[in-house]
């Protein structure tokens, strides 16, 4: 089972504060190219949200995107981990926090592809997207449309 996101008499206050843009610090690990710009943007848009994010630089994300069981044409530019859970691609902050309030037993949530309108994807078109959750046997169902 996942450890408690919060304790019991700060959870109704972490609920109010997650949907209300006002998260608390959750830290969360990306591995992202060091050339990337739309990873970064990502990454501001974590950090923007509350998230504590440490951002780690590598030539090759497919290396860890094998050790977290990433199944293949899910893949996106760059896999994060936050609590256990795998996190890959333009997933929004806050579906990251819905599956962190939920403890869903998961392996994690995927926005493959690199959708316009995603976070760190912003322009002047936005397209329609889906935020997969992936179960603990890489079966994907949707979790979220945007």
């Amino acid at each position: 089972m996942k450890k408690a996101w919060a304790s019991k008499a700060g959870l109704g206050l972490a609920m109010s504060w997650a949907w209300t843009g006002m998260a608390l610090a959750q830290e969360v690990t990306v591995y992202k190219s060091p050339t990337c710009g739309c990873c970064t943007k990502w990454v501001k848009h974590m950090e923007a949200s509350g998230f504590t994010v440490e951002a780690r630089d590598v030539a090759d994300v497919n290396p860890y995107k094998q050790k977290l069981g990433l199944p293949l044409g899910l893949g996106s530019c760059h896999t994060a981990v936050v609590d256990g859970y795998l996190i890959e691609g333009h997933v929004p902050a806050e579906d990251i926090r819905r599956l962190l309030h939920e403890q869903i037993e998961a392996k994690g949530l995927a926005v493959p592809g690199m959708p316009m309108g995603s976070p760190g994807m912003e322009g002047a078109r936005k397209d329609r997207y889906e935020v997969l959750l992936l179960d603990k046997e890489g079966q994907t169902s949707v979790y979220v449309r945007h």
